[in-house]
């Protein structure tokens, strides 16, 4: 995702850009590439550019519960200053905030929000990631998913470990 910004960074501070994304894009690095659509505005500020995405994509994920591969809708939301590694005017190099996780500009002015944009959709995947709320799950003697239905195993099955608690009846 690679945007060109030579033009913008000449312009005085205020001046703005705007795109639309559409890419495909290795998110979860798991090597399947996944859709990133939507829209990014662009600010040139004092000292760097400022980038506002308002993005959609879909990632492949698999259940916590069931093991089954599923498709998750996220919304990519940033603020990001991209800071610039040369000097538009003159060439000469320019030293990058010393905050850690900086985004640069690279030598050719070219702008390439795709980190930017797999960090911030790495965080709107859930923790426990679910294929539905009512997920039921893996039988824990058989192993069936038992979203596609009940299996054969016996209810009856009681936790040894309880065993004891069945001779106060």
């Amino acid at each position: 995702m690679d945007i060109n910004v030579a033009q913008l960074l000449r312009e005085p501070v205020g001046s703005t850009r705007d795109f639309q994304v559409d890419e495909t894009i290795d998110i979860t690095g798991e090597g399947e590439k996944e859709r990133v659509q939507g829209r990014c505005d662009m600010l040139r500020t004092q000292r760097s550019i400022l980038v506002k995405c308002n993005l959609n994509s879909e990632l492949g994920l698999m259940c916590s519960r069931c093991l089954s591969r599923f498709r998750h809708p996220v919304k990519i939301k940033f603020n990001e200053e991209f800071f610039p590694s040369l000097d538009i005017q003159t060439g000469t190099p320019l030293q990058a905030p010393e905050e850690p996780g900086v985004f640069t500009i690279d030598e050719q002015h070219t702008l390439d929000i795709t980190e930017a944009v797999r960090q911030y959709a790495l965080l709107e995947i859930p923790i426990k990631t679910l294929c539905k709320k009512d997920c039921a799950g893996l039988c824990p003697a058989c192993g069936k998913n038992l979203n596609e239905g009940k299996c054969d195993c016996p209810n009856d099955k009681t936790d040894p470990r309880w065993s004891k608690l069945a001779d106060f009846k």
